[in-house]
């Protein structure tokens, strides 16, 4: 039987590699014999669907419960109607329950429909729990499609119920979504978010699921390795894990665009490079999982995070629960040694990625001065077409974005983008209170090492901070020279076509950098 790395929807084992997805979510099955009610938040594509389906069968199987997952995604369409979402959703899991429960456990016939509007599902769940010879299990995915008067009505019916539990009302109920109650969709107060757990109050437990570790990538990709001969080198797993730090949808998304589009010869083994040249794919392609990322940052929440992370900035004045909000999100980490980071190179790159998009399009027709006649990178002719470009339409371009404070980096980023469209890569380095970003890009057998600063208001010239944080970054690189952009956004900067100057300094360690004012 051929089976692939999946990456659209949940998990099946008769056609997909997969792992254990419970694995990743101890002390549930305690939870459930506790008759606990609790959420289960985690980013979208980790596997929460495929866990919960698994786990509901497991516990059916136990012969001690009737557990199984529905969905009420089909109430978001009537958030502002409870009565209308009741119908649609237990309507839909009628539907779900006749499909994945055994006959004996099916609910009784449709007598809630003459409840009032508000209190159907308590009455269905009710009716059901008590017309079952087992503990009825009720995991609700989709939670948080739902909004204002329809989740409220939801999530009150079941906390109405919570102590007629087990004989007259689910034993255990948990709530999956993307994000934990507080952070739930209401209009409320001034505030579009609930901001406190009261209308669930009975949950006892708010768990996430894990991504992979680094064991747990190379098992999966063993499996194609069992089932079709071609080997992942040990190199290649430990490098898909680097770049994408576990998360599921990316894991198999690699390995999927290797073994089906690159390397479809059995015979040949999967190698680091293969890793990496899926990865710029990838980002280039911005699949769906990335591209529902990208629209994140337009968020008002996620900017005021993210802008100042590009821009190496301290975060300021951000509430907790925002910072939690990218953390439940998965586009960030805390990192273990302090500080909050973007989640995993991947994302790291297509972040700033996304934001060039606007201005690359805004890109006036720049004829390819930069190359050769034999097709190499002529770095003194790139910083002279750098300087045409800049000084004819920098500072237009710089309104092309909303991101303000990096507003330089991003139309920089977007020249340097249809630089390497011609076959190179372009990889970023930025971290908060790091006041920079690094850049390195590679083009065949040339590689330049670039940082760009940013002179602000009230700062002093950052251009000594520059030299030292540009040595390092080469002396990584293994480079002895580079470029120093230093972006003056002083309000009292002089004009563009005054300031844009280069020159080249020489370091103690005999590195050439030359400094860019623009």
């Amino acid at each position: 039987m051929t089976r692939w790395f999946n990456i659209a929807g949940p998990c099946e084992d008769d056609i997909h590699y997969m792992l254990s997805p419970i694995i990743r979510l101890p002390d549930l099955e305690e939870l459930i014999q506790q008759r606990s009610y609790f959420v289960l938040h985690a980013p979208r594509q980790t596997g929460k669907t495929t866990a919960m389906l698994a786990l509901a069968q497991q516990l059916t199987d136990t012969g001690n419960y009737a557990a199984v997952m529905v969905s009420v995604e089909v109430g978001s369409a009537f958030n502002h109607d409870p009565g209308a979402a009741e119908l649609a959703i237990l309507g839909t899991w009628y539907d779900t329950i006749s499909i994945r429960l055994p006959k004996e456990f099916q609910p009784p016939v449709k007598q809630w429909q003459q409840e009032e509007p508000g209190s159907r599902i308590k009455t269905f769940l009710s009716g059901w729990a008590k017309s079952l010879p087992r503990h009825l299990v009720l995991f609700i995915d989709e939670i948080d499609s739902l909004q204002d008067q329809t989740l409220i009505s939801i999530l009150r019916q079941l906390r109405d119920g919570f102590p007629n539990r087990p004989e007259n009302f689910p034993s255990s109920v948990g709530l999956i979504g993307l994000r934990d109650v507080r952070d739930y969709k209401v209009a409320s107060g001034g505030s579009d978010r609930l901001n406190t757990s009261s209308p669930f109050n009975i949950k006892v437990a708010s768990i996430t699921m894990r991504n992979f570790n680094i064991e747990e990538v190379g098992e999966l990709y063993q499996q194609h390795t069992e089932a079709t001969g071609q080997i992942f080198t040990s190199e290649a797993a430990a490098t898909a894990f680097d770049l994408t730090q576990g998360q599921p949808w990316l894991v198999n998304a690699l390995a999927k665009e290797v073994v089906e589009k690159m390397v479809k010869d059995r015979s040949i083994a999967i190698t680091k490079e293969h890793i990496l040249k899926a990865k710029e794919i990838l980002i280039a392609r911005q699949d769906t999982h990335l591209d529902s990322l990208a629209e994140r940052l337009r968020e008002p929440r996620i900017k005021a995070i993210i802008e100042p992370m590009l821009a190496g900035l301290e975060l300021g004045d951000i509430p907790n629960d925002d910072i939690q909000f990218v953390i439940d999100l998965g586009l960030c980490k805390m990192h273990p040694y302090g500080g909050l980071t973007i989640a995993n190179p991947i994302y790291r790159e297509v972040l700033p990625r996304v934001l060039t998009v606007t201005p690359m399009a805004s890109l006036p027709m720049i004829a390819p001065t930069w190359l050769t006649p034999e097709g190499e990178l002529n770095i003194d002719a790139l910083l002279a077409a750098f300087l045409k470009f800049w000084r004819q339409h920098g500072e237009p371009l710089l309104g092309s974005t909303s991101y303000h404070e990096i507003a330089p980096h991003i139309v920089l980023m977007a020249f340097l983008h249809r630089v390497i469209n011609g076959g190179g890569v372009l990889e970023r380095e930025y971290a908060i209170g790091s006041d920079r970003m690094d850049l390195c890009l590679r083009y065949k057998d040339v590689t330049l090492g670039i940082e760009l600063k940013v002179w602000r208001d009230k700062k002093r010239d950052p251009q000594a901070d520059g030299i030292e944080q540009l040595e390092s970054y080469l002396a990584r690189l293994g480079l002895d020279f580079g470029w120093l952009f230093v972006f003056d956004r002083r309000k009292n900067a002089l004009p563009m076509e005054e300031r844009l100057s280069t020159e080249v300094v020489v370091t103690e360690n005999q590195r050439r950098i030359t400094v860019i004012r623009a």
